[in-house]
């Protein structure tokens, strides 16, 4: 479909504003999200076995957040040069990534939040074994946000003869046409389960470890630093989802609209095509913004970055807490 279906919407220079947008917002966020989240998988691979502190959540989304960045280089190249010669299955699969990034990224980070509020307030409750359930909740979130994801090519068209000829990608794609009860039902379900009840989750947990710092609570842990860093942990989680995901859930809903021609005023469909764009670089921005999160929220982050011989360290550590009887959590 093309970005004015009606003639009279026609605007030539729209298409060069978006693809502008878009070549400058990914140049910038490359670098800095390849090398941060490939640090951050080092550093997470090391630490993985050594700590209860959502450390496997993290390391899951710096896989989710690279998987991204991997595909902006062919979305450089194309919004450049505003031709895409890589073929049609390739464009669906960065197509479908920057979907799974985005949904997988709420995932995460709604699981960060949620572990690191229930380590404050019931610690006791989680030890080593409660690993594997980690690795079991990170595996039914990627097969949930897979599934999930699949209407976004879907719903593009898969008709061979617009397809062998064509050098356009992404937004520019033809799309099936579909009813107007089955627009609303995806646009609510997106909504609802991509951001409504995620923003609503983490809010309560920032609102919970936050209270934690006010009284003691019989279980939970009486460390106001740790609780302090909890805090600071739950309220990145938020910041970063407030920056990124809430401008684009906001004009997500009327830019599906508009290319399922439920629009009709040309004004307002050219506003929402200009603002959209926006909004969508805005959500790719937590490629470079999740790295940052890490290192001023995760001890084991930073600690590792500003001293080089902490792997060496780590049996001993085990060995001496073992011996006084600590947890080196």
């Amino acid at each position: 479909m093309s970005l004015m279906e009606n003639a009279t919407c026609d605007n030539g220079t729209l298409k060069m504003y978006q693809h502008h947008i878009y070549a400058v917002v990914y140049s910038v966020i490359l670098a800095p999200g390849l090398l941060g989240n490939v640090l951050a998988i080092w550093v997470f691979r090391i630490y993985i076995r050594e700590t209860k502190k959502a450390v496997v959540f993290m390391m899951n989304l710096a896989v989710a957040d690279l998987l991204q960045v991997l595909s902006l280089p062919l979305r450089i190249y194309y919004y450049l040069n505003d031709t895409w010669p890589f073929g049609h299955f390739l464009c669906m699969i960065c197509f479908y990534l920057k979907y799974v990034n985005m949904y997988a990224s709420i995932y995460f980070l709604v699981c960060i939040s949620v572990r690191r509020c229930e380590l404050i307030m019931r610690p006791l409750v989680f030890h080593s074994s409660k690993r594997k359930g980690d690795l079991l909740i990170c595996g039914l979130g990627w097969l949930l946000v897979c599934l999930c994801c699949l209407p976004f090519p879907v719903l593009r068209s898969s008709d061979p003869d617009i397809l062998s000829n064509s050098t356009q990608c992404f937004s520019e794609l033809p799309t099936r046409t579909i009813s107007l009860p089955t627009v609303w039902a995806i646009l609510v379900t997106a909504e609802l389960a991509g951001f409504i009840i995620p923003l609503i989750l983490m809010l309560a947990c920032a609102c919970m470890t936050s209270w934690s710092l006010r009284g003691t609570r019989a279980g939970a842990i009486p460390d106001t630093g740790e609780k302090r860093r909890a805090l600071r942990t739950v309220l990145s989680c938020v910041a970063v989802f407030l920056v990124c995901f809430l401008p684009y859930h906001i004009t997500m809903p009327l830019d599906f609209l508009v290319k399922a021609k439920a629009l009709t005023n040309c004004t307002l469909m050219a506003f929402i095509l200009r603002c959209h764009p926006v909004t969508l670089c805005l959500a790719s921005l937590n490629c470079s913004l999740d790295p940052i999160m890490y290192y001023f929220t995760t001890k084991e982050f930073w600690r590792r970055l500003s001293k080089p011989e902490i792997p060496d360290s780590i049996p001993f550590n085990r060995r001496l807490s073992c011996m006084t009887g600590g947890d080196d959590d």
